[in-house]
């Protein structure tokens, strides 16, 4: 089995539920001298993170993930969280004086969310080093500390690793310039439709030219599906309906975790999207990026049922 490197945030996800609304308690004329309190009876504390999401999902693939990222001086209860799921733990680093990256997210009864996000360990993501002796033979850079990104996607191409470019919510980080300089790296590309607008804006370029400079640009539209720009042509993929919508929160990282064991196992664009697509439909049916724990065999009979052939 061919090991895939995860480059990326491992955090905690802090979710609290304010049972009201906040447009009651937040008064627009009043929003220069902005200072409320919401009492929030209801908090959960989840394992999250790009790497490790993309990680536990890839795992559930029976895939060989290895994240990349480091870590706070609080991270016990997420490395034991690893290790009972059988992921490997050799790509992380613990940085002693920093806490683990932490989201601290408030949702409200209307589904309005105010986020606070505390970079922690993930600011030293630099001193981690891509290096041949990991023996990964695919990888995937997504969001991080900027300075590890960068050098995270120069490392690979150095090492001529094929890789996926997921800027995800780091985006904004980078400058038209640096952003054609990871695609020119990278084998392929992943953004949602947002960050696809974004990345279009900032480079000056279509999604099809910058399509062009890579194997694939694929491009997640939510309830849409998704779309695969490749050797010229699209492909559509159809959203799998999921059994439930209870929470999107890591869904676009279970997609990913779909595309690398796709491009791992040599499938076709379409099948490879299909099942990126179904992992994102599993995944929305329960809370938090990494409470789903479908059996490999449940995953792959669910493909067959959906697409009418075997993965």
């Amino acid at each position: 089995m061919s090991r895939t490197l995860i480059c990326g945030s491992i955090a905690y996800d802090n979710i609290m539920v304010f049972e009201g609304h906040f447009k009651d308690h937040i008064l627009p004329e009043q929003i220069h001298i902005l200072n409320v309190a919401f009492l929030v009876p209801q908090l959960r504390r989840e394992f999250g993170g790009c790497a490790g999401n993309i990680g536990y999902n890839l795992k559930l693939l029976g895939g060989d993930p290895l994240i990349m990222a480091t870590i706070g001086s609080d991270a016990a209860p997420y490395t034991q969280w690893l290790e009972k799921n059988g992921i490997a733990r050799e790509g992380l680093i613990s940085i002693s004086d920093a806490l683990t990256a932490q989201a601290f997210i408030t949702t409200d009864l209307d589904d309005n969310q105010i986020t606070a996000f505390h970079p922690g360990a993930m600011t030293f993501s630099h001193r981690n080093v891509v290096k041949a002796n990991l023996g990964v033979t695919l990888g995937i850079v997504a969001p991080d500390g900027r300075d590890g990104m960068l050098q995270h996607a120069r490392e690979l191409a150095a090492l001529k690793v094929p890789f996926i470019f997921d800027p995800g919510q780091g985006l904004p980080m980078f400058s038209g310039e640096e952003l054609l300089g990871f695609i020119d790296q990278a084998t392929y590309v992943a953004v949602n439709d947002y960050e696809g607008k974004l990345l279009t804006d900032r480079t000056g370029k279509s999604l099809a030219e910058l399509a062009g400079r890579v194997k694939a640009l694929i491009e997640t539209r939510g309830a849409q599906g998704s779309r695969i720009y490749t050797g010229g042509q699209t492909i559509d993929i159809p959203c799998v309906k999921a059994e439930a919508v209870v929470d999107p929160t890591g869904c676009g990282d279970a997609y990913r975790a779909g595309l690398l064991h796709g491009i791992a196992s040599g499938r076709d664009w379409r099948a490879t999207g299909q099942l990126a697509s179904l992992m994102g439909s599993l995944k929305i049916a329960s809370r938090g990026g990494q409470n789903h724990a479908p059996a490999r065999e449940a995953i792959f009979a669910r493909y067959q049922r959906e697409f009418g052939a075997a993965f």
